[in-house]
């Protein structure tokens, strides 16, 4: 035991160790600390924080973030809104988030950076030409490298938001297109620039900044804006190069230790006359949203990365289900690619953290798309602040489904209990708390994942989008608070329970389940032995639940796997309940 004892500790220490060895550089097509170890970046995007999309809100009709700004306070005034904005800044990111994500697994942080936090807009510099410094970007930037400092996390930075607005996909800017962008204007080219090296100035020492991703997603047509507005099929992209030239040398003049970070055209993908590269510590980065994960989808990047001799990083992905994020996860790390998973927390299932809506705030997102009657202002403060109060971690909803999915799932085919399942008298399981772990071997359904920039055709996984990631389908119950059922279900698909049996005995098993068919079919199996088929009687409708009793099953003392298999599709399932 203590000889254990000793060697984990040993090899904490040697972990611990390996993610304190100076700064991370480029050597060759490996990202490596000074010791010349190969290091493989794990990590999240902190979208939302500094820059709020409006997707992350419910919020899809004038979307950018200062359009947002500017519709609150014409709900609720100037002095509301900058409380709400500067609550919202305060929770959403905090130490606790840090030690959570290193807790989990995760060895880095991307912040996506809004460049209004760190300066001012051109048009509103007392002196034109000059550059207004703003203590709060870069305060709230100390904070969040100390958190990583103290966890040894690797802090990414990213310019998300450059002066003017890097392309026409205008949510990921807050560009305001009524104003010139950074390409038309030579003013926000060099306030970008400047930035870029005021925070090398700030930040030269600091090994624990990880690198330094100096444009986000640029995605605009230079040669054929009319036609190519994304630049994807920009064959040049010489105003792109120059200014990435030009910041690469404002940030060697100060610095020569951190990486730099680069971004194609076209959503990061397009690096067309981009190369040769010009600096010696490049990292190249591409983004990949809703495509297949095969060794096709990433040749593009590999080639690049052979060809330049330069490490590649995954920058941003996510935004799909579990089968998606573990398939993705287990490909890049299978071709030594670190990546950064897109963001942590928003309204919404499908990343690590949960915001939770209220309906004060349902009502201003309501407004805000559709129009209507107006919100009473002192609704629309209310509905935003708790907002603010439910971006917390403490006050989330944390996916462990979906951090189980990015962390063991890719390397990993066992599968482990969801909730504790422990089986006394009158005990019930839901039917949405079957186990975790992957497709095939946790559960069995037939859509499980959004591939539609590769086929042109939207799929849901999880339709419902609630409660669990991954492809099993699932929706609230309107008549219980806070209880799901699984729907939609298909012929041939499956759920697993792994149990602890207190009691030996013989049990009867009751199924909650809705149909409005009666030819509806299921088995049950108990660690792969078959127990009983079951055709499900007709309940009246698909919300309509009843209990089908399967008597005398024998249960043994302690773990048990159970399955209930569909033979034929057709009907809803609640829960099982367990009389002994």
């Amino acid at each position: 035991m203590i000889k254990s004892i000793f060697y984990l500790f040993l090899l904490c220490a040697i972990t611990l160790n390996s993610y304190s060895q100076g700064f991370l550089k480029a050597e060759g097509t490996k990202i490596v600390n000074e010791k010349g170890e190969n290091i493989l970046l794990r990590g999240i995007g902190l979208g939302g924080w500094m820059l709020q999309e409006g997707y992350m809100l419910k919020i899809n009709k004038e979307a950018q973030q200062y359009r947002i700004k500017e519709r609150i306070e014409e709900l609720m005034g100037a002095k509301q809104t900058q409380e709400f904005y500067d609550a919202w800044l305060a929770n959403h990111t905090r130490k606790v988030d840090v030690d959570s994500m290193k807790r989990w697994g995760f060895n880095s942080i991307r912040l996506p950076m809004h460049y209004n936090l760190y300066t001012l807009a051109i048009d509103k510099e007392p002196i034109a030409g000059k550059n207004t410094w703003l203590e709060k970007g870069f305060a709230l930037t100390d904070s969040l490298l100390a958190w990583c400092k103290a966890n040894r996390m690797y802090l990414i930075l990213d310019l998300h938001a450059a002066p003017g607005g890097q392309g026409s996909d205008l949510n990921i800017a807050d560009r305001d297109p009524s104003k010139p962008n950074l390409w038309d204007s030579k003013a926000n080219q060099e306030k970008t620039i400047a930035l870029w090296k005021k925070l090398a100035e700030r930040y030269k020492d600091e090994p624990f900044i990880g690198a330094y991703d100096i444009l986000n997603e640029p995605n605009y047509g230079f040669q054929n804006p009319a036609d190519d507005k994304n630049g994807t099929k920009e064959k040049l992209n010489e105003p792109l190069k120059k200014l990435m030239v030009d910041i690469t040398k404002a940030i060697r003049e100060v610095d020569n230790k951190h990486i730099i970070i680069i971004e194609g055209n076209g959503w990061g993908n397009n690096y067309n006359g981009i190369f040769p590269l010009w600096d010696k510590n490049i990292v190249l980065s591409f983004h990949k949203y809703w495509n297949f994960n095969d060794q096709a989808s990433i040749a593009h990047i590999i080639k690049a990365r052979e060809e330049q001799n330069a490490p590649v990083w995954l920058g941003e992905t996510g935004e799909n289900s579990n089968v998606w994020f573990t398939d993705a996860i287990n490909l890049f790390e299978k071709n030594n690619i670190g990546w950064s998973w897109w963001p942590l927390k928003k309204i919404g299932a499908n990343n690590p953290m949960e915001i939770k809506s209220n309906p004060n705030y349902d009502a201003v997102v309501k407004y805000l798309n559709n129009g209507g009657n107006k919100p009473k202002e002192s609704n629309v403060y209310s509905g935003l602040m708790e907002l603010a109060i439910y971006t917390k971690l403490e006050n989330t909803i944390i996916h462990k489904d979906v951090i189980d999915a990015m962390i063991r799932q890719p390397f990993s085919d066992i599968t482990k209990s969801f909730k504790a399942n422990i089986i006394k008298d009158k005990s019930i399981i839901y039917a949405v708390d079957y186990d975790l772990g992957k497709n095939g071997k946790a559960y069995f359904d037939n859509d499980t994942a959004d591939y539609w920039v590769a086929t042109g055709k939207r799929t849901a996984g999880n339709k419902g989008r609630i409660y669990r990631n991954d492809g099993v389908d699932i929706a609230k119950d309107s008549l219980q608070y806070n209880k799901y059922y699984v729907n939609s279900i298909e012929k041939g698909e499956w759920l697993q329970y792994t149990v602890n049996v207190l009691k030996a005995g013989n049990y009867t098993l009751k199924l909650n389940v809705a149909s409005n068919t009666a030819d509806a079919k299921l088995r049950l199996t108990i660690n792969g032995n078959a127990i009983k088929s079951l055709v499900l009687p007709n309940t009246g409708g698909e919300k309509i639940f009843k209990t089908v009793d399967i008597k005398n099953v024998s249960l043994r003392v302690g773990r048990q796997v159970i399955k209930v298999l569909s033979d034929t599709g057709g009907y809803n399932f609640s829960y099982i309940q367990f009389i002994k």
